[in-house]
């Protein structure tokens, strides 16, 4: 089975995660870039395609609690329109990100890491859990 990309977008960084041969997500890393540069962002995602032969990605999108998309939700969708124009072949679905930087950190302290150590990773960790929402959905997990 081909690999899937999960990712949590921000301004700064980006989390990513990943799908095994057997469709189990791992954290993959958390890629930083120079603020609202999501040029460069966008062509780190774009390599880690090429590389990986990856055509499917979750997207985490920012929801408010009443359901409405935040302003922040539209540097998501730009993100996705832009990737597409670098590769229309992609399928990227929009995944509803509430809370998934709650859950990734709730994951990381009963791993008893340290604070610091829980601040360096957890965009990766919001990116598994993106990932594996999107894995229940498509009836993966």
């Amino acid at each position: 089975m081909k690999k899937v990309l999960g990712l949590d977008l921000g301004t700064k960084t980006i989390g990513i995660a990943m799908t095994d041969e057997l469709s189990i997500a791992h954290g993959y890393e958390t890629f930083r870039f120079e603020e609202f540069n999501y040029k460069k962002a966008r062509e780190h995602v774009i390599e880690l395609c090429q590389k990986y032969d990856i055509e499917e990605i979750a997207l985490g999108i920012p929801y408010y609690a009443s359901g409405d998309i935040s302003p922040r939700a539209a540097s998501c969708l730009r993100f996705k329109d832009d990737l597409l124009k670098l590769n229309p072949n992609l399928k990227i679905e929009m995944i509803d990100e509430s809370y998934s930087t709650i859950e990734a950190d709730e994951l990381l302290k009963q791993q008893n890491l340290s604070y610091y150590k829980r601040k360096e990773i957890i965009d990766e960790m919001a990116a598994l859990v993106i990932l594996n929402r999107y894995l229940t959905k498509k009836g993966v997990k």
